[in-house]
């Protein structure tokens, strides 16, 4: 099974929020997903971003992909900096 970590669309019309979640990457994006591990609101001025950082370096060591938008949201909150550092000191 592929997981995918990515945004699930919540909120009215025109008036986006999202959750981060942990899916199936089968699923459907506002379908079924398997753990919900931030939130992210594009709305706001400055942009408001939630993220738990041990429930997301726990699934991307576990081999969970992020999309292209939850890599960049990562990598603002140095999550990805910080997997990559793990990854490289468990390869030493």
């Amino acid at each position: 099974m592929a997981v995918k970590i990515r945004l699930k669309r919540m909120g009215s019309k025109r008036n986006p929020f999202y959750r981060i979640v942990v899916a199936d990457s089968r699923a459907p994006r506002d379908g079924r997903s398997i753990e919900q591990i931030g939130t992210y609101n594009p709305v706001v001025n400055p942009v408001e971003v939630k993220i738990d950082e041990d429930k997301a370096l726990d699934w991307m060591s576990k081999g969970a992909k992020p999309s292209d938008t939850v890599r960049n949201l990562f990598s603002k909150q140095g999550i990805m900096k910080k997997f990559h550092e793990q990854k490289n000191q468990v390869a030493k």
